[in-house]
């Protein structure tokens, strides 16, 4: 373990913010990594150097500069296909973050796949991006969705996914990781059931793709959708993942520039898959530098290191965290990602993360954005810590200390009237 911890010392190095101060003067304890990781120095330098240098913009200029930059463009598509195992980069496709990518697909979907009455199969723990486009879908085409509900550790008993289809499912769309409780869920397993019955899936990897490697071919799943911030790359860009032959079936998304073939006064012909749905000037540097921070994680940091360290930080972190009176932790199945949410008795959430951002310690308060789990939870908000392997166990040490300076503080305090 020691060689973990050593290691994780050496990497975070590369991460210029966290050698910053709070403004008390106390160190940046950065510990909301589930919202967005921060980025190493490769990929701040990649995402300026493309602005010094190749800026222009791509597929339609001839002159040397505009040919850099496409492609620049082109082999960040190259690298984010096999980093999740995709049988082509065609089936990639670069949007502006996982939002938008779960939209493209449910538009297209409305268009051309679901019908009056159509389910969707989801789980309890899903985030609002992957809940609101249904409902948008469902103001045109009367759908509804159809949750799974998690087991009382915040996992899924496959026997209640299989009860959960009935002959109206359209579609399952799932997390693969519960952005509030960490937990992973068996997403290669319910894609097979789905399979045998015929129906496509849809994976909201966000979480999930900063954890473990992704190969959407093993899983046997047809849509995937991601981020580039919360996998050490910038803001601004997704991907998502569109088995063939979905790229021919779905419409486009949006219309514009470069993604047609042919445009009259009498209408448009749209190029194929992935340009139908990249109009206009695409997230270039940002898709640039996404696939610098591919190439960190895969080849300076490793995967086996990600994996082995962040099952080490998970489990301390819960041994901490069990050492706070009163405390709930909320998700304890296990396989789970380096994710905690918990409250600590009456103690307000927002209380809680205040008091821990004057230690210098940065977590999550709130719903998160996943609202109907909160209700199955049966609270309003958590406080989440979630951890990177940048992370090192004496920070986890300082969270648990001040979350005792928390409970003292407001055993000694006098209640509202």
């Amino acid at each position: 373990m020691q060689e973990l911890v050593a290691w994780a010392r050496k990497v975070r190095e590369d991460f210029p913010i966290l050698r910053s101060l709070h403004p008390s003067g106390r160190p940046l304890i950065y510990l909301d990594n589930a919202a967005t990781a921060q980025k190493p120095l490769a990929v701040i330098e990649k995402l300026a150097d493309f602005y010094r240098y190749t800026n222009a913009n791509i597929h339609r200029g001839v002159h040397w500069l505009s040919q850099e930059a496409t492609q620049a463009y082109e082999a960040a598509r190259e690298r984010v296909a096999a980093f999740i195992g995709a049988a082509s980069e065609k089936e990639v496709v670069f949007v502006r973050g996982a939002t938008e990518g779960i939209n493209l697909i449910a538009q297209g979907l409305r268009r051309v796949w679901f019908s009056p009455g159509d389910e969707i199969l989801v789980t309890q723990a899903e985030h609002h991006a992957n809940i609101v486009p249904w409902h948008i879908v469902a103001e045109e085409v009367p759908i509804s969705l159809r949750p799974v509900p998690l087991t009382p550790a915040g996992g899924i008993d496959l026997a209640a996914v299989a009860q959960a289809f009935t002959e109206r499912t359209r579609l399952v769309a799932i997390s693969a990781m519960s952005n509030v409780l960490g937990t992973e869920f068996p997403v290669a397993e319910v894609a097979a059931m789905a399979r045998e019955r015929g129906i496509p899936v849809l994976v909201d990897a966000c979480q999930a793709v900063v954890h473990r490697p992704i190969r959407v071919q093993e899983w046997g799943v047809d849509f995937l959708v991601f981020s580039g911030h919360k996998l050490y790359g910038p803001t601004g860009i997704g991907v998502v993942y569109m088995r063939a032959p979905w790229g021919e079936k779905l419409p486009p998304y949006q219309g514009g520039g470069d993604m047609i073939r042919r445009v009259t006064w009498g209408g448009s012909r749209y190029a194929p898959p992935p340009a139908k749905f990249e109009a206009g000037t695409p997230p270039i540097a940002e898709a640039i530098a996404l696939a610098e921070a591919l190439r960190y994680l895969e080849e300076k940091v490793g995967w086996d290191f990600i994996q082995a360290y962040e099952r080490y930080l998970c489990d301390y972190t819960e041994a901490a965290l069990q050492s706070v009176p009163g405390i709930t932790l909320y998700g304890t199945a296990r396989p789970k990602g380096a994710v905690w949410s918990f409250n600590i008795g009456e103690i307000h959430p927002h209380d809680v993360g205040t008091f821990l951002d004057q230690a210098g310690i940065a977590v999550r308060v709130g719903h998160h954005c996943a609202q109907p789990l909160m209700d199955a939870l049966g609270v309003a908000a958590t406080v989440r810590a979630s951890l990177a392997f940048y992370n090192l166990p004496e920070e986890i040490d300082q969270l648990a200390q001040t979350l005792h300076e928390v409970v003292r503080f407001f055993a000694h305090t006098p209640s509202a009237p």
